[in-house]
């Protein structure tokens, strides 16, 4: 569980067994005719046969029993967990979220699957191109259920409470500040220890990736050795009870009965694995002279579309940093793009927007609605003496950007009842300091 490997390379190949089984991995084939210890072998491919090598992704993995031994899927259905973008009337306005609220265990138990809850999106999943972004709210663990997505990744982000992940590679631990993803295909089941509480960014059709360093170098931003996949492990359990594997498969949900457990995999190799990433590890790369960086410069990982530049999705930090650029209007710019930005805080306080944005909750900023600072941010920046200062100590926003015009769903607009209306207010008081009369204004 705390064995965890390093990811040195995205497209690096990788092979882990158990140590209960010592050789269970096979030398010199993939499939030989018997494999060691009766196991069967089963590969996973996260991309087509024909990909260049630099971007095929498979693993192999060596099963007490194969995956295709399961009784046929039925319908499972969960309440405001959709792809239905159109449900509601698109709504430009810029949008902020209460944290989401985490049940009681004596009112409701909900583990991970049960709690999720789609906020927005936008794209087709049989067309292989879009995303969502949910939020899971639990209080209780999978206990003999686990899931897979079939229609893309999935990038989780702790806000409350750890997550022990059982993957068919290995276990993970996740706490709050660390990342996982686990990629399309990947059953896994969440453990938890309370009242828990996080985000998810979906993706169709393509996979994360580090984004292109360019003029930045071979160091910086996150550093391939920094993130971990697990070593394998393995639990050769029967549930006569029936243990159930829930599939996402085009937007919807499907459950199918196994008389075994999925988590049978006693070695594995290949590059298509699920991995983790502490968020404190990353290289903060700023402006040392004037100006403000664009965000981009905080990407952590990205999943491309066609279009070189553009991102289906970026996942982007606000880490603990430096401030030192001389004059500068320091803080966030008021801002008008063609991405959508949604923001989630994993803990402390948004340098741009100390009330109001809190911990578990989150902000839509849609395709051109603008947005930026608010009031007492912008007051305090024009006037604040410029020198070397430290910016969000003990704070850690996130946002996931995309190029996609997302949506959002009828749970995020009314049934979540989380949404503050009040939000366009805090720019409400921003006041003219316009002056033809004086170039300079004084503080």
């Amino acid at each position: 569980m705390d064995k965890l490997k390093y990811l040195s390379g995205f497209d690096n190949e990788f092979a882990s067994e158990d140590p209960r089984c010592p050789g269970a991995l096979p030398e010199g084939q993939n499939s030989p005719q018997v494999c060691p210890y009766g196991l069967y072998a089963e590969q996973l491919s996260g991309s087509a046969f024909t990909c260049p090598r630099s971007s095929n992704k498979r693993s192999w993995l060596y099963r007490i029993l194969p995956s295709v031994r399961h009784k046929p899927f039925v319908a499972y259905e969960l309440e405001n967990f959709t792809d239905k973008w159109d449900e509601v009337e698109p709504d430009p306005n810029q949008m902020r979220w209460k944290p989401f609220e985490i049940p009681k265990t004596t009112e409701k138990k909900q583990d991970f699957v049960s709690g999720l809850r789609t906020l927005c999106g936008a794209g087709d999943t049989r067309s292989r191109n879009g995303i969502a972004i949910h939020i899971y709210t639990c209080n209780t663990s999978m206990t003999d259920r686990c899931f897979y997505n079939s229609d893309g990744d999935l990038l989780i982000v702790p806000q409350q409470g750890n997550l022990l992940i059982t993957t068919e590679f290995g276990k993970i631990l996740v706490e709050p500040n660390e990342i996982c993803v686990v990629q399309q295909g990947m059953r896994f089941s969440v453990e938890v220890f309370g009242e828990t509480r996080g985000y998810v960014l979906e993706v169709y059709g393509v996979h994360f990736e580090l984004p292109d360093l360019g003029p930045i170098g071979a160091n910086g931003l996150a550093n391939p050795r920094d993130f971990l996949t697990p070593v394998a492990w393995y639990e050769d359990r029967t549930v006569p009870s029936g243990y159930t594997v829930i599939s996402k498969y085009q937007g919807k949900l499907f459950a199918a009965q196994q008389e075994f457990s999925p988590f049978n995999v006693v070695a594995w190799h290949g590059n298509y694995v699920p991995y983790k990433y502490n968020l404190d590890n990353f290289m903060v790369i700023n402006c040392v002279a004037f100006d403000h960086a664009d965000p981009s410069i905080f990407t952590v990982l990205t999943a491309k579309s066609l279009r070189p530049g553009v991102a289906i999705a970026d996942f982007v930090i606000f880490p603990p940093r430096w401030g030192v650029a001389d004059h500068t209007f320091r803080p966030p710019y008021y801002h008008r793009n063609c991405m959508s930005e949604f923001m989630g805080l994993i803990k402390g306080r948004y340098e741009a927007k100390e009330e109001g944005f809190q911990p578990g909750g989150g902000s839509l900023h849609s395709v051109m609605t603008p947005h930026g600072p608010d009031v007492d941010c912008f007051e305090k920046a024009i006037n604040a003496k410029l020198e070397p200062e430290r910016v969000a100590d003990g704070t850690m926003a996130f946002m996931f950007e995309s190029s996609l015009s997302m949506s959002v769903t009828r749970w995020g607009l009314q049934t979540c009842n989380r949404l503050d209306k009040n939000y366009y207010q805090c720019w409400e008081s921003l006041r003219s300091h316009f002056n033809p009369a004086q170039k300079t204004i004084s503080k």
